[in-house]
């Protein structure tokens, strides 16, 4: 994907208006690729979150965070990542978005390392409610499979450096019990969890 498919008049506009076209052409020409490199893939595979961009089949945008264990991401090959999906609101807006539009933008920051980075993809998610691989993931309701379009590092100049106090205890892990959400347990989800949620099954 060049400089001049990759960029659509409202970014040609802005580049022309503060000068950057150039330089706009040159960091799509450097440094963007539509595969993981070994060390794209070394760095997803850390990470223990990412940002997770979609829209509905309107263009209704819809942004999100998911967090696991660290590699809860994984990168199958050049160009394929997956990871699960776990129990949540039963709201599915993201992966409601991904079945009528599937092309979605993955974020992943570093913000612990002694040099913050971060990392973007761009590509087209499947939902796979019966991939062989769910079954390697504790309590994954499903797989997605992301297929890269592009892939390309940003400018980590304003990346906040923190420390991790604590990872959610509530992300599943094989052989832990995972902890029922309070919000599951009081008069907002009463009468309307799902069969079979461990929550209705604990208030019994």
């Amino acid at each position: 994907m060049t400089g001049r498919e990759r960029y659509h008049p409202g970014s040609r506009e802005l580049q022309d208006r503060f000068d950057t076209r150039r330089l706009a052409d040159r960091l799509d020409e450097r440094t963007a690729r539509d595969h993981f490199r070994p060390q794209d893939a070394a760095f997803i595979e850390r990470m223990d979150m990412f940002f997770l961009a979609t829209a509905d089949a309107d263009g209704q945008p819809q942004c999100s965070y998911k967090g696991g264990e660290p590699g809860f991401v994984r990168v199958l090959d050049a160009h394929t990542l997956a990871f699960p999906n776990y129990d949540g609101n039963g709201m599915f807006l993201s992966w409601g978005n991904a079945l009528v539009n599937p092309r979605v933008g993955l974020l992943f920051i570093d913000f612990c390392a002694e040099r913050p980075s971060r990392l973007r993809v761009e590509g087209t998610a499947t939902v796979a409610l019966d991939d062989g691989l769910g079954a390697t993931w504790p309590e994954a309701q499903f797989v997605v499979r992301v297929r890269a379009g592009r892939v390309f590092p940003n400018c980590p100049r304003y990346i906040h450096r923190l420390a991790l106090v604590e990872r959610s205890p509530y992300v599943p892990r094989a052989g832990v019990p995972t902890p029922v959400p309070d919000w599951k347990r009081g008069p907002l989800a009463e009468g309307v969890l799902p069969a079979g949620d461990p929550a209705a099954e604990r208030a019994t």
